[in-house]
């Protein structure tokens, strides 16, 4: 094959919206791996959340996480790299949700600390394979927290990005889902994570695929030599990537490495 690095989104991509990981899919990412190429999971959820994917692949490896505020080893769970939020910056967004009763997570690289649990909240992280750590809100915001993960009802959050537009503070706001919002130092993105991953490998960016669905992806898809977006992708990351494969519950991503692999042989 001629791309030495794939980089994967997870939810919206890689798995359906059943949250599952389709043995087609499966197979041909671990049939590209077997080809050579260096699979890295790129995606906007937590190391412990995005680890039981790559150990279904049956993978391990470098993963990007925290919308790439983090890059971890999969086997050692050694933190390659991680932009880090200074307490005084996130103080006003917690506030902000405190306030109104906005569910937040503080995230760091391998944990994910809340205040409170809802039912709701229960059930949307156990889906994610995610183990909150219940934290008081008087201790403030944990040591090397990354990332700040906002979940609602997605007409909440529209609500929310529109106040947050305006902010400035050193910190960026990501939409990274329909019912997320996530906050993280304006320097951290999968693309530039990316660009540092391919940097250190020696790969040339011509040489690196990636594939994703939502606007955190459009970094990786403007920094690959091609970048594919998925069918239901919003209309801005399709216009920032290569080319458009079917959806993630037509296993687009096993449509775009099936035909790599059949060009390749």
């Amino acid at each position: 094959m001629n791309y030495r690095i794939i980089a994967l989104d997870v939810d919206g991509t890689l798995i359906n919206d059943d949250h599952e990981l389709t043995p087609r899919v499966r197979g041909a990412v671990r049939a590209a791996a077997a080809r050579g190429a260096e699979i890295v999971l790129c995606t906007g959820r937590g190391s412990t959340s995005a680890l039981p994917v790559l150990e279904e692949l049956g993978l391990s490896g470098t993963m990007i996480t925290h919308n790439g505020a983090s890059t971890v080893d999969s086997g050692t769970r050694r933190i390659l790299h991680e932009t880090v939020i200074e307490a005084e910056a996130a103080s006003r967004y917690l506030a902000y949700c405190r306030e109104r009763g906005i569910h937040f997570d503080m995230n760091t690289a391998f944990d994910l600390y809340v205040e409170k649990l809802t039912e709701e909240s229960e059930k949307m992280y156990g889906r994610m394979f995610a183990r909150p750590i219940v934290r008081e809100a008087e201790r403030g915001l944990p040591e090397q927290t990354v990332k700040l993960s906002i979940f609602a009802a997605k007409e909440a959050l529209d609500a929310v990005q529109r106040d947050w537009a305006a902010w400035e503070d050193g910190l960026q706001v990501v939409r990274s889902g329909d019912f997320f919002i996530d906050v993280q130092p304006h320097h951290a993105s999968k693309g530039a994570a990316l660009e540092r991953l391919a940097g250190l490998r020696g790969v040339p960016r011509e040489q690196v695929l990636a594939i994703g669905n939502y606007y955190n992806d459009i970094g990786m898809l403007e920094f690959a030599g091609f970048g594919v977006a998925m069918a239901n992708s919003p209309e801005e990351v399709k216009r920032a990537a290569d080319a458009v494969t079917v959806s993630n519950n037509e296993d687009g991503v096993a449509v775009v490495l099936e035909e790599l692999l059949a060009v390749a042989k």
